[in-house]
């Protein structure tokens, strides 16, 4: 055992002198090196001295797949548990250690994964390490009954102000049962149920952490301003005496999933204009299609002179949102059009015109210059997230831990780069099919004074 009690921010050396992580400029060659601890821990370092900041990210493989029926929600209680204390960091130090070297935290939580981050000026590295790795080995060391009933709670207020009172978001809760059958781990969503959380146990929380939060479940990605060596010798004294634990299973699910049919829910929400949000099933993340339909959400909404957005927004005015998108998940993802209808415009109407626009899509591929425009936007948004510290350790382990290739990053470019119109054309046509979808949607609740004539419509379109 180190005395972590008596940690109080170890200096670094001096840095040596290396080139950039983008040494080759826009080509994504990053320099990464990457090894493992005996406890199973995989760690990737990519050194670049642009700015005197470090960040850090560790990728847990435990997300809501990773519960079972009856017992949701325990991942992302994790994300808020994980910040109250370990056994050598009390309550409410792990904010106020970073703060006060100038650092910043956060977490967030998927039906895959749960990645906490730090980022820290360069000489505060060795805090930001050590403070992962007491969560990651000492957190039961000071978790309490009292602890797990006071988070407990703040997830409940969470799931209230997010989704169950923000306008248009209950309906999430809803979209998972809607789109995955009982025993698929994407069935239930990612926050839990509220009486799932309030049932919880504690020493079913207890036992989620052991399951999980092992070091040969994890992913450790470090980047920016540091020596590696000297940051290897880092990550081993700080993490090296975690024990190793037993590696869980991945979540799974045998067999394709597939609506049956045209699926219709409505509800009612404290909103003022109705919505509307199309859902298809779509190939897995990384997986042929995935990419393709990244795409085809740029050439349909991806821009003020994108199809859909041109169309409803501007030449015909009927639409107040329309987004689509391809939200990307290890085991299966979700297509998604999402519209909502100005005043005296019917959701009906929008849709019409979606299907017209998905169908010439289907028969006639997109021109060149849309797929241009559609790719350069995308690589654009990439670029400027992985240009920061915190954004390549994200893309870092992501690449890592999704297709088990750390340096995917010229790879995930091309699979964009290579996509042709056809392949635009031949997705849409196979996926986004008007016979087996989701139709959800989401009108205002009943006023005491009479409906509008619009109103009425949309009520009545819905059912």
């Amino acid at each position: 055992m180190k005395l972590r009690q008596t940690f109080c921010g170890l200096a670094l050396a001096a840095l040596l002198a290396a080139p950039p992580a983008w040494a080759d400029g826009d080509s994504l060659d990053v320099k990464v090196t990457e090894f493992d601890l005996p406890n199973g821990l995989h760690v990737i370092l990519s050194e670049d001295h642009t700015v005197p900041m470090v960040a850090t990210n560790i990728w847990y493989k435990v997300g809501s797949a990773n519960e079972t029926k009856g017992h949701t929600g325990f991942a992302h209680l994790f994300e808020h548990l994980m910040f109250c204390g370990s056994g050598h960091v009390g309550k409410g130090q792990f904010d106020g250690l970073l703060e006060r070297v100038g650092g910043n935290n956060n977490a967030s939580t998927s039906e895959d994964r749960t990645d906490y981050y730090i980022t820290v000026p360069s000489n505060a590295l060795p805090l930001a390490l050590f403070l992962e790795s007491d969560r990651m080995g000492y957190l039961l060391d000071n978790m309490r009954l009292n602890i797990v009933d006071e988070q407990r709670d703040v997830v409940k207020n969470e799931m209230r102000e997010r989704y169950l009172n923000t306008p248009y978001n209950k309906v999430y809760m809803d979209i998972p049962s809607i789109m995955y059958p009982a025993d698929h781990p994407y069935s239930w969503p990612v926050i839990g149920s509220m009486e799932d959380l309030t049932a919880a146990k504690y020493e079913d929380v207890v036992n989620f952490f052991k399951e999980h939060y092992v070091p040969g479940n994890a992913s450790l990605s470090i980047v920016g301003d540091f020596d590696t060596a000297e940051a290897k010798k880092m990550v081993e004294y700080w993490f090296s005496d975690v024990p190793k634990g037993k590696v869980p299973q991945m979540a799974r699910y045998n067999g394709p999933v597939e609506l049956q049919g045209v699926i219709k829910k409505t509800v009612t929400d404290k909103v003022d204009l109705p919505r509307r949000m199309i859902l298809w099933h779509s190939p897995a993340e990384f997986q042929q299609g995935d990419a393709t339909l990244d795409i085809l959400s740029a050439i349909l909404t991806g821009s003020k002179n994108s199809r859909l957005y041109k169309r409803l927004m501007y030449d015909q005015q009927i639409a107040n949102s329309v987004e689509a998108s391809q939200m990307s998940q290890k085991l299966g993802s979700i297509y998604c059009v999402d519209f909502m209808a100005r005043p005296g415009h019917s959701l009906d109407e929008i849709q019409a015109i979606v299907d017209e626009e998905i169908e010439r899509i289907s028969k006639e591929p997109p021109t060149q210059k849309e797929m241009d425009l559609a790719v350069n936007g995308l690589e654009t948004a990439f670029y400027h997230l992985v240009e920061r510290n915190s954004g390549l350790a994200l893309y870092l382990n992501r690449y890592y831990c999704t297709v088990g290739d750390a340096n995917y990053f010229k790879k995930d470019v091309e699979r964009y780069r290579s996509v042709t119109p056809q392949q635009v054309s031949d997705c849409a046509k196979r996926y986004l099919l008007r016979d087996k979808r989701a139709e959800i949607t989401i009108i205002p609740e009943p006023k005491a004074s009479a409906q509008t004539g619009a109103e009425k419509k949309n009520a009545e379109e819905a059912k």
